[in-house]
């Protein structure tokens, strides 16, 4: 019983400390006060003043859910009077449109009084996508009172401005290799909102299985795993929608014309032979007429302004074992590295013709880097100095450097993924611009929906405030943020997130009984 009574004021010294800042990821300028709030029971919403007129609900939806957040299902009955009662939350939008896409302001000012009548907190954004950043920061000030049972806001006066640094800051789950339920997707999704990621990279399909509906080509998903192992055109619609709703984009993926086995499934043909079966074969039209139908199929559904196309690890052998394959290259006068570089450009032009930017692996540019469209965001993933090459040439560049980035590397901490700088050996600004951001990629070989959680978080959110924060914020000792980063999991655990420990590598158990701040 002692050791339970000693975690309990471990815990109570932790989140409520005067002079402790537990907000992540860590805003631009952040002021506060020592004054104590409660939260109304009837805790409202207002929008007098605001441009944004909330036709779909994005605004009020996003409201409900911080309120919901807040309370973790608590029972908050206690006894709420005074002249400190925090009355409401006020928020003004300033521009009314709801397009989500890259690029769009996501910046916003929060502003918590200390006193007053009727006290109301104010969140300030150009865009309905910089207030639900705004909702998510206040959310992380407000405690429930297991005494008093009801809901606090310590150290006001507030005051937050706030924007990000990088404007594409990225999670890829791979839903190939092991299949994802919907609703681990969506939770997924909440906790990228929780910690300001703002682009899912949904990398579909690969070699093993093909689980998405496409109308063009209705066997392409006989290659998923099995008939429950799927998604449907609706499916993809719902997942976009719930992201959009939060903030998020989604970045879809066809891995093309390696990592596509699963393809011929359906559709035979498109393999080299049936003993050879990827990359696909280059030298059948039929190949670009299914990726043609793919992405109409995706324009109508993937809206965000970038489609991945892939192109990395590509196996050009089985085209040179392939006769007829073979008597095509001849006919053409290309070897198998130009064959590559053929199947990719050819691959981007369709992309191209159905409004997307292309978004391709960095051997893409390592091979033919000069004949890339300049619609190209190279997707650096193979080890460091390749985003300063790319931007040397004036194409964009996401990172997400193995090394460091990858999270089902379980050996790597998640003090390495807080380190890793997206700019090293990047100094020209102009060329700074171009790094568009980064990503950490929770490839799915041995994740499933029984450890993408813990898998994921809190080694996502260690890289999410490098890419959120200024850099001037940023600790150069991952120690100087631990405690934080401990609360911030801690309050993941709390909002039903499987977020691991933080002592050990990636994924790892508790060691001990003690207190999750601790761990």
């Amino acid at each position: 019983m002692s050791s339970c009574i000693g975690s309990l004021v471990l815990f109570l010294g932790l989140v409520f400390s005067a002079d402790a800042l537990n907000v992540w990821p860590m805003p631009v300028s952040v002021n506060y006060g020592s004054k104590s709030l409660v939260l109304s029971k009837d805790f409202e919403l207002r929008t007098d003043g605001s441009t944004y007129i909330d036709r779909s609900g994005i605004l009020r939806d996003g409201f409900a859910r911080m309120v919901e957040t807040i309370r973790m299902t608590h029972v908050v009955d206690g006894d709420v009077k005074g002249p400190d009662v925090l009355t409401g939350l006020h928020v003004v939008v300033h521009l009314p449109d709801e397009e989500l896409n890259f690029g769009v302001d996501e910046s916003y000012k929060l502003y918590v009084p200390e006193a007053g009548n009727s006290i109301y907190a104010h969140v300030e954004a150009q865009t309905i996508y910089g207030a639900l950043h705004g909702l998510q920061t206040f959310s992380q000030l407000c405690h429930f009172n297991f005494t008093t049972r009801i809901i606090e806001l310590h150290q006001a006066p507030w005051n937050v401005v706030d924007q990000p640094r990088f404007s594409y800051r990225g999670l890829l789950i791979d839903t190939s290799r092991h299949y994802q339920p919907l609703p681990m997707i969506k939770k997924v999704i909440d906790a990228m909102a929780y910690t300001k990621l703002n682009v899912l990279h949904w990398h579909i399909v690969d070699a093993q299985s093909f689980p998405l509906e496409i109308p063009s080509y209705p066997r392409l998903w006989n290659g998923a795993y099995s008939v429950s192992e799927r998604y449907t055109m609706a499916d993809a619609v719902e997942v976009v929608e719930y992201a959009q709703r939060r903030g998020i984009n989604v970045l879809a993926e066809i891995d093309v014309p390696g990592h596509a086995q699963s393809w011929g499934v359906g559709y035979p043909s498109l393999w080299p032979s049936s003993d050879c079966q990827q990359p696909l074969d280059v030298s059948n039209d039929f190949t670009f007429k299914v990726i043609d139908g793919i992405l109409s199929d995706f324009s109508k559904v993937f809206k965000f302004k970038f489609i991945h196309l892939g192109g990395d690890e590509v196996d050009t052998s089985c085209w040179m074992m392939t006769p007829h394959v073979k008597k095509w290259l001849t006919k053409k006068g290309l070897n198998e590295s130009e064959a590559y570089q053929y199947f990719v450009l050819r691959a981007q032009n369709i992309a191209i013709s159905h409004g997307y930017d292309i978004v391709n692996w960095e051997e893409t540019f390592n091979n033919f880097g000069s004949k890339l469209s300049r619609k190209t965001v190279v997707h650096n993933w193979l080890g460091g100095g390749v985003a300063q090459k790319v931007v040397a040439t004036g194409l964009r560049c996401i990172v997400s450097n193995q090394d460091v980035w990858y999270l089902d590397h379980l050996d790597t901490t998640w003090q390495q993924f807080y380190m890793n700088e997206p700019l090293t050996n990047i100094t020209n600004p102009r060329q700074q611009k171009l790094v568009l951001g980064g990503e950490v990629c929770m490839w799915g070989e041995h994740i499933d929906g029984s450890d993408i959680e813990q898998t994921i978080w809190p080694r996502a959110a260690a890289a999410a405030e490098r890419l959120w924060a200024p850099y001037k914020k940023l600790a150069k000792d991952p120690r100087q943020v631990t405690e934080r980063l401990a609360h911030f999991r801690c309050l993941l655990n709390q909002r039903g997130v499987a977020a691991a420990p933080l002592a050990g590598p990636g994924r790892v158990a508790p060691e001990e009984p003690g207190s999750c701040f601790r761990q």
